[in-house]
């Protein structure tokens, strides 16, 4: 198994989007959102972000579109529960320098797990926050992993778009 994933970034992008960590098949994979399960991709098209569906493979070509792709946690586990509220707050800092650093307009966390954390709360909304990080806006999106029955791709699709429209 790989490490961890490389981060897809550039400067100045529309929108950071920021997993917990990366999963195993992920990382033996090479690509973000492998799984076949992950509905991020599927997601991001229907949602408008990107005018075709990106394959996993792809997904470098991210950039192209104005978005990039980071983790919270470079470590990559089997199931995101592997890693302690600790670690999630210890990676805190490096990523606020990280988005400090790229400078997005938006910076997306997928799943509330994350963000609760680095920003310390423990009641966290979905969507537009009223912090920002590392100088970006923050947004909180449900996690597209397969494993998060709590949302329907349709409830996906709908939570992204809201992101992509305040994109613009």
């Amino acid at each position: 198994m790989a490490d961890t994933l490389p981060d897809i970034l550039a400067e100045r992008l529309s929108v950071i989007f920021c997993g917990i960590n990366p999963g195993a098949t992920a990382a033996a994979a090479g690509h973000s959102f492998v799984s076949p399960s992950n509905r991020f991709w599927r997601a991001l098209h229907l949602a408008g972000f990107t005018p075709l569906q990106l394959r996993p493979q792809d997904d470098a070509t991210l950039v192209e579109y104005g978005y990039g792709l980071t983790a919270a946690v470079g470590r990559p586990t089997r199931s995101a529960a592997d890693l302690s509220r600790g670690e999630l707050v210890a990676a805190g800092a490096a990523l606020e320098a990280k988005i400090s650093r790229y400078a997005p307009r938006f910076v997306a966390f997928l799943g509330k797990p994350a963000y609760g954390a680095i920003a310390g709360k423990a009641v966290i909304p979905w969507g537009p926050q009223p912090d920002r990080f590392g100088g970006a806006s923050v947004w909180v999106l449900p996690n597209p992993s397969g494993l998060n029955r709590a949302f329907t791709l349709e409830a996906l699709v709908e939570a992204y778009r809201a992101l992509r429209l305040a994109v613009g």
